[in-house]
């Protein structure tokens, strides 16, 4: 049986995500035994990013209006600066990741994802890794950031850049599927 048999997760992006940090977590969730559904702000396909570099665009599979954090075992939130950026400004993605830390369901963000997990109100009291820019606003919001490949806080896991997804990956795996 696979470790996160039965299991289905959504990853939450818009616009701007990095690629690499949609894709390789889907895959390794998929190849564990997980359903995975993109979930975005709109219908439609949401533009990747390759670092400054469009990527390609990936097709959502459910809207935010029309899911909610008990459909989901867990939830995954890519970099990429745009992304979290804009989702940081939309009430329901915001309430969305909030209401998984209130299940107590697994969060896992990588890169500028952790972003969100401000202004959801969950990096308060938590050790957390990000990309270096996001260290001081994270310590503002009550966090204790550290410079690791891979941090897990109860069922928070975080990683610092695409160089990380294997560990991140695997972090994933552990959390989401002992959840």
């Amino acid at each position: 049986m696979s470790a996160l048999s039965g299991k289905t997760i959504a990853v939450l992006a818009t616009d701007g995500f990095e690629q690499v940090e949609l894709d390789k977590p889907v895959d390794a969730m998929r190849k564990a035994g997980a359903t995975v559904h993109i979930v975005a702000p709109e219908a439609g396909d949401i533009q990747g990013f390759e670092h400054h570099d469009k990527g390609r665009k990936v097709g959502v599979d459910k809207t935010l209006g029309d899911v909610s954090a008990d459909d989901y075992d867990g939830l995954v939130l890519p970099g990429g600066v745009i992304n979290p950026d804009a989702l940081r400004l939309e009430e329901k993605a915001i309430s969305f990741i909030g209401a998984f830390a209130k299940a107590d369901k697994p969060i896992a963000a990588i890169c500028h994802g952790p972003w969100t997990l401000i202004d959801a109100g969950i990096a308060k009291g938590h050790k957390l890794t990000s990309w270096p820019s996001l260290k001081t606003d994270l310590m503002n919001a009550g966090a204790e950031w550290v410079d690791e490949t891979v941090v897990i806080d109860g069922k928070l896991v975080t990683s610092r850049n695409p160089d990380d997804l294997p560990a991140f990956c695997d972090g994933i795996i552990k959390v989401f599927g002992a959840a």
